[in-house]
């Protein structure tokens, strides 16, 4: 059985940080969530999730506006899209407990270095997210397909460490509250893997303007999906990770599968907020190029998406100047 004295705080309670507390909650956790827009709508309401695992309303839900005024946990996931992780060193040091870990929730590569400056490399835990979901509104969470976290521990220079028993409880923890859960035993592995499916898909669906089945019914873009697909896999490989010949055909028949899908960048993209073009493009590219690869498509991706994130920031800037 779990031990439910183990307690969790959420930091960014968005569609996959608000998903992933409810689904702990429910089963019978204490965790701490931690909003900014949504606080006063959950602080009255609590939270909604819509899911075709089950629909749930928490009525009550432990949240804060202040990381300052929340208890310190065991485990602070951290679910915060890349481009706020300016503000992770004030908010996680007061939020950990003395024996505690930082569970990174977020896409891309090379993460956890950054939050391993803040608490240190030992109390780091990397997770990869394999969810559809949006926000339908404040407080209010759609869950459409999928839901699995594979967890790994990270070390410096992302070697392999051994699969430990605070990762098994964390797991069990999870599996618990009936979220489907993998254990790593190779964290960057996991990571570029992972960036088979994001890189193409959440690149492609904000300059093509387009869900994930419009991809995938165009014969043009899905030998371009293929063949950026390649390219991570040939990153992966400078690295020493090896990606199966089989991975890509799972990954494009995963997502045939998938129901109609309007990609984390794309809603983004479309709600004008910063996009995560650092953390899922230019790290793999800049991590490459030290091992003397090229991703050349991935690197045109990464430039289109730099260019209409800055048309779109300054969208943003000239839309709250009006506001004022």
């Amino acid at each position: 059985m779990p031990n439910r004295n183990r307690n969790y705080a959420i930091v960014g309670t968005g569609a996959l940080g608000g998903f992933y507390g409810a689904k702990l909650q429910k089963a019978g956790f204490e965790v701490n969530f931690l909003l900014r827009s949504d606080y006063d709508r959950v602080k009255k309401h609590g939270l909604i999730v819509e899911s075709p695992e089950g629909d749930f309303t928490l009525s009550q839900v432990r949240a804060y506006h202040d990381a300052h005024k929340m208890p310190k946990c065991d485990v602070v996931i951290v679910a915060l899209k890349t481009t706020q992780n300016h503000l992770l060193p004030k908010i996680l040091p007061g939020l950990l407990k003395d024996n505690g870990v930082v569970l990174v929730l977020q896409n891309g590569l090379d993460i956890e270095p950054e939050v391993a400056k803040i608490v240190g490399a030992e109390r780091v835990i990397g997770g990869l997210c394999f969810l559809c979901s949006y926000k339908i509104g404040p407080g209010h969470i759609c869950h459409l397909d999928y839901g699995t976290i594979t967890l790994g521990e990270y070390s410096e220079d992302y070697n392999p460490p051994k699969i430990t028993n605070r990762l098994n409880l964390i797991a069990n923890d999870f599996k618990h509250a009936k979220v489907p859960i993998k254990v790593s035993e190779d964290l960057l592995l996991s990571r570029w893997k992972k960036l088979v499916w994001n890189i193409p898909y959440n690149g492609l669906s904000v300059v093509l303007n387009a869900r994930t089945d419009e991809l995938m019914a165009n014969p043009d873009t899905l030998i371009l999906i293929e063949e950026i697909m390649r390219e991570v896999v040939a990153g992966a490989k400078s690295y020493d990770r090896i990606i199966p010949d089989n991975f890509i055909p799972h990954m494009l028949d995963y997502t045939h599968k998938m129901k109609p899908y309007r990609t984390s960048m794309k809603i983004d993209y479309d709600e004008l907020r910063p996009l995560e073009v650092e953390s899922i493009f230019g790290n793999p590219i800049r991590l490459a190029e030290q091992r003397g690869i090229k991703l050349p498509q991935i690197e045109v991706l990464y430039r289109m998406l730099k260019f209409v994130d800055a048309q779109n920031q300054e969208l943003e800037r000239k839309r709250q100047l009006l506001s004022l």
